[in-house]
């Protein structure tokens, strides 16, 4: 998996691409855990992703709750098949998909 992050001000962009799961999951929770200090707008854009296991549903989950004290998250891009992997997961009523 790539990670790549763009920041203006307070806000941050996490790029994804590749597949997040078991074995690439712990470097996102990495980059989140160091990245979101002072950030008030949080967006992943997964256009890239291929696959998201429940490690990496994991990761996303707590950048929400993190994002949930300090300001707003928002994810973009996903694809059909993650799309439907948050819709069975009810991850897309806990995420704000665009």
């Amino acid at each position: 998996m790539e990670i790549r992050k763009e920041q203006t001000g307070n806000a941050l962009t996490i790029f994804l691409s590749g597949r997040l799961e078991t074995t690439t999951a712990p470097a996102l929770a990495a980059v989140v855990k160091k990245e979101l200090k002072g950030i008030d707008a949080l967006t992943v854009d997964i256009a890239g992703l291929e696959y998201i296991s429940s490690a990496g549903l994991r990761v996303l989950l707590n950048a929400q709750k993190t994002m949930g004290l300090q300001g707003t998250m928002r994810v973009r891009g996903a694809n059909e098949i993650i799309r439907e992997i948050f819709d069975i997961t009810g991850f897309s009523d806990l995420l704000t998909v665009v």
